[in-house]
């Protein structure tokens, strides 16, 4: 019997000549003196203090603190935004009453809430974890709505017909079918409120990579400026490949059936 030949993902060959180019360009102008040090420092300069930062442990503190505060409010409006959305897809009367505010509260700019939240909240993590909840629930709202209004009828028909009532249907038809466009909405999500957290830092203090950056930016620390943003471009692109990785291997399901 021919086992089947196993295929291995290829390299990102160009992407990782693109950054390679950038990275040269960068350090060659910065050697150059075409624009001054303080706007641009060398790559390897950066690299270098991006290193000291993440062993006297101040990036990893800084990054724990941002990550803590966007994932909890990733969570809250998660949670929040499945259930309303599960809700209005379900309920005449809740899409009635939450449409609007739903239509208001979706395109409105959140960071120009950030003064109200701090006002509220104060400036520690608690603004900052609502303020990303805020920001994440109206994508979640929608995208679950759409889901759950997608659902195949037959497969709600088949299970009402075998005795299945309102929670069971809800828990094992209706929910498991939303999974796969609610991951997908998550996966919007997490940038949003990841570029919630930092801006919020970087408006309000009380710590993070926001908030160190402004610090280190108002000192005129140029090469600290940009191994955090270096870390927060990073961060994104980690958290997005993680993402796509575990949909192949838990959600794939989905694309195969059609859901």
């Amino acid at each position: 019997m021919i086992s089947p030949v196993r295929t291995f993902p290829q390299l990102p060959w160009r992407s990782v000549a693109s950054v390679l180019g950038l990275l040269i360009v960068w350090e060659a102008t910065a050697r150059a003196h075409l624009t001054p040090a303080l706007f641009l420092p060398p790559f390897s300069v950066v690299a270098d203090q991006l290193w000291f930062s993440i062993a006297d442990g101040t990036l990893v503190s800084d990054l724990a603190i941002s990550l803590a505060r966007a994932f909890t409010g990733l969570l809250l409006g998660t949670v929040a935004g499945v259930v309303v959305g599960l809700l209005m897809a379900r309920s005449r009367a809740i899409e009635w009453l939450a449409d609007p505010l739903v239509g208001l509260g979706f395109p409105s700019p959140k960071i120009a809430f950030i003064p109200i939240f701090i006002l509220w909240f104060g400036i520690e993590s608690l603004s900052k974890i609502l303020l990303v909840a805020f920001a994440c629930i109206f994508p979640v709202i929608i995208g679950t709505y759409s889901a759950a209004r997608s659902v195949n009828r037959l497969f709600m028909w088949s299970a009402m017909s075998l005795g299945s009532g309102r929670a069971s249907l809800f828990l094992h038809v209706i929910l498991p079918a939303c999974y796969p466009r609610i991951f997908t909405t998550f996966r919007i999500a997490v940038p949003v409120g990841l570029i919630t957290t930092f801006t919020a830092e970087m408006v309000a203090g009380g710590g993070g990579m926001g908030a160190a950056l402004i610090y280190s930016q108002r000192f005129f620390e140029s090469p600290t400026v940009f191994a955090y943003i270096l870390v927060m471009l990073g961060i994104g692109l980690v958290l997005d490949a993680a993402m796509r990785k575990f949909q192949s291997y838990f959600l794939g399901w989905a694309e195969e059936s059609g859901v």
